[in-house]
């Protein structure tokens, strides 16, 4: 079942838990995915009268805050074990490849890779804990994270749940033929995206391989 056709089914108020719950969960490290949950569900508030957009943003919006906040205090009393830790069990998130370039990514924007990185997926996962590992002030983690997620979840909400109410009327207006189009434009950027972040990553690999090996011992004369 889709996501939000099983959103569909569910009462409002459960749908503001569960997008909180979620959000709160992915920002606290564990790769969940909160950016579907709230986009589906802002769809389905541009669709149904009973879900409030305003209360759905304020939901995911504490979510994400609060979830940042909990990985922090997590990832500062964890330290590096527990970045250890979690690459054992999730490898594709928390490898040594994407733990080396959001640390570079910390190391070179500081606060600014806490709020942009609520726009990137791995990022998004690794801000909280490893602003609490690299011993980042709260005072600075705490207001990046305050911004973050608000333009992040508020903004998200409010810009699906624009597009949504607009689509419906186009799409009633101008029958499946638009319904195709906007599924074919979707699917295109996404495999765009996909593309590039495996390049992406597979580039930070090689650079990582790179820097591990050692140096090669000169010949004796």
């Amino acid at each position: 079942m889709h996501v939000q056709e099983w959103l569909e089914t569910v009462p409002a108020v459960s749908i503001y838990l569960l997008v909180g719950v979620v959000i709160g969960l992915e920002s606290l490290g564990i790769p969940l995915p909160g950016e579907i949950v709230l986009v589906s569900s802002a769809l389905l508030a541009s669709q149904h009268g009973d879900i409030n957009p305003y209360i759905l943003g304020a939901c995911a919006t504490a979510g994400a805050i609060i979830g940042d906040s909990i990985g922090y205090a997590i990832g500062r009393r964890g330290g590096r074990p527990l970045l250890t830790w979690l690459g054992g069990k999730f490898p594709k998130h928390f490898g040594e490849a994407q733990i080396a370039m959001a640390e570079r990514s910390f190391e070179k924007w500081g606060m600014w890779a806490v709020f942009f990185g609520r726009f990137v997926a791995l990022l998004r996962i690794f801000a909280g804990p490893l602003a609490g590992v690299l011993r980042m002030p709260y005072w600075k983690f705490l207001i990046a994270n305050v911004f973050g997620g608000i333009l992040w979840a508020g903004g998200t909400t409010a810009v699906i749940y624009s597009v949504g109410v607009v689509a419906e009327a186009w799409l009633k207006r101008f029958s499946w033929l638009g319904l195709v189009l906007a599924v074919l434009i979707g699917l295109s950027s996404m495999l765009v995206l996909k593309s590039r972040a495996k390049k992406a990553a597979a580039r930070e690999q090689a650079r990582t391989v790179a820097a591990a090996e050692p140096d090669p011992v000169p010949a004796a004369d």
